[in-house]
């Protein structure tokens, strides 16, 4: 694994000496397509949070997009361009000033007008709206898909088929978000209840319900009774209706937004900035506009058929790598591994020779700022570590 062009204050190799975790910057180009690209859509990506279960790799200096987590030579944000290359006729990047120098020496085929620097974390809602109000004042209405930096998708032409689905209903004026068909029975997601197939936009349902994250039990049940999908976070809408959606629902973001856009591109971008960005609500996107609007009939779902992962944890990056012939996973890490009387190890950098004695599914990272050592089992609990140090 390796990490990619961070932030000034980032270490030079987060995982110590032993570790290859530095990899060149890359232009990313756009993957053979089928269908060519829809002119008119833009593809949004909010590059920001900590990934604080992936402690002490991810840090608020060096976020999980900003790495290679799979060790191919390609960050997260990267494969997302990447992925949307294809597709969309504009991508544009939303993402904290601290890491704009870092996510641009990444990304070198997405222009700097089109690289949107947030002065300070408002929530999904403010950055989605801010690209939209952008998008909106310079071109006019256009169909916008918002889609995280970190998520890995293991089959990109059904991921691109399932947003063409997507955009097909935004045209309706639906909102759409696209839900993953679940696997498993995880209390790590939220989970989308879906009715009845829409005649007017194929391949894509109503949305009835909008899900908390369940306990076990009722994500059984769920998967039991079927109609449910996995919410990830993506969402397809034109920029007129998800701007109309949040004069009514959200005015105080709405009358920003669009105060900030009319004055992006033009000297007094950063004083309006300034003075507007720290008032906008703290609100994400699923609770000031899916939920309300999908209530109301307004939000559309379109199944999606492909590999998925956010990489949430040490655990769920593990399940996405091929442990070596001696049974140890190995991420960034060339120094030696012993296993006496253990099996399932993870091991992330990290320049010493490591023992794992009588342990385990046991996981151990090192980095230039921390060591940490758990049970894959606990691995939803690293964030807890992490504000705890």
């Amino acid at each position: 694994m390796k990490l990619s062009h961070e932030s000034p204050e980032a270490s030079s190799n987060p995982a110590g000496e032993g570790g290859p975790l530095e990899a060149d910057p890359v232009s990313v180009g756009a993957e053979s397509g089928a269908d060519g690209v829809i002119e008119d859509l833009v593809a949004v990506i909010p590059a920001g949070g900590v990934g604080s279960r992936l402690w002490p790799l991810s840090q608020p200096h060096r976020p999980k997009f900003l790495l290679d987590l799979l060790g191919t030579g390609s960050t997260l944000i990267q494969d997302t361009v990447k992925r949307l290359a294809p597709l969309a006729g504009q991508t544009m990047i939303v993402t904290g000033q601290r890491h704009a120098d870092a996510v641009a020496s990444q990304v070198t085929t997405v222009p700097a007008q089109d690289l949107v620097a947030e002065p300070s974390p408002r929530d999904s809602m403010a950055a989605i709206a801010l690209a939209a109000a952008i998008i909106q004042h310079r071109h006019g209405d256009r169909i916008m898909g918002s889609f995280a930096a970190d998520h890995v998708i293991g089959e990109p032409e059904a991921f691109r088929a399932a947003v063409r689905t997507a955009v097909a209903a935004a045209r309706t004026g639906k909102v759409v978000t696209i839900g993953i068909n679940p696997t498993e029975p995880s209390s790590a997601f939220g989970y989308i209840a879906r009715g009845e197939l829409l005649a007017d936009a194929p391949g894509a349902f109503a949305v009835q319900e909008f899900i908390e994250k369940p306990d076990r039990e009722s994500a059984e049940a769920m998967l039991a009774q079927g109609g449910y999908v996995w919410n990830a976070g993506m969402f397809v809408v034109s920029t007129e209706v998800l701007l109309g959606h949040l004069a009514r629902l959200q005015p105080g973001i709405h009358s920003g937004v669009t105060e900030v856009a009319a004055h992006w591109d033009t000297p007094e971008r950063a004083q309006t900035l300034a003075r507007v960005w720290p008032t906008l609500t703290r609100i994400s996107i699923d609770h000031a506009i899916a939920e309300p609007v999908g209530a109301q009939g307004g939000v559309a779902v379109v199944p999606g058929a492909f590999d998925w992962h956010d990489v949430g944890d040490f655990d769920s990056l593990a399940g996405l790598l091929t442990p070596d012939a001696d049974g140890v996973t190995r991420i960034g890490r060339t120094a030696p591994v012993g296993m006496f009387g253990s099996t399932g190890a993870v091991v992330v950098g990290g320049s010493k020779p490591l023992a794992v004695v009588g342990l385990d599914d046991v996981v151990v990272v090192e980095s230039d700022e921390a060591l940490l050592v758990l049970s894959r089992s606990a691995a939803q609990r690293v964030k807890d570590a992490a504000a705890g140090l």
